[in-house]
């Protein structure tokens, strides 16, 4: 059974406007991997709370996230 956009969106509270261009436009590559990056870094984090954006670029190297330091340095800072 598929819902309408219409009705989806009203009961979201959302415009469908953005959903409309979403299609027209998906995520990147480059979003992607941005976001696989943010969450490797996210994880190694999560297990280790007071080490710095340099442990954390290791330890997603580790799980096979390749990136520059200064990358993982702009996401740390971005995120939080």
């Amino acid at each position: 059974m598929r819902v309408p956009v219409a009705v989806t969106c009203r009961v979201l509270g959302l415009a469908r406007q953005p959903y409309y261009r979403w299609p027209a436009h998906p995520v990147t590559d480059a979003e992607l991997a941005e976001a696989c990056r943010a969450n490797a870094l996210f994880h190694a984090r999560r297990d280790d709370p007071e080490f710095g954006h340099r442990f954390l670029h290791d330890e997603a190297r580790t799980v096979g996230e390749e990136m520059a330091e200064r990358t993982a340095w702009r996401i740390c800072r971005d995120n939080g």
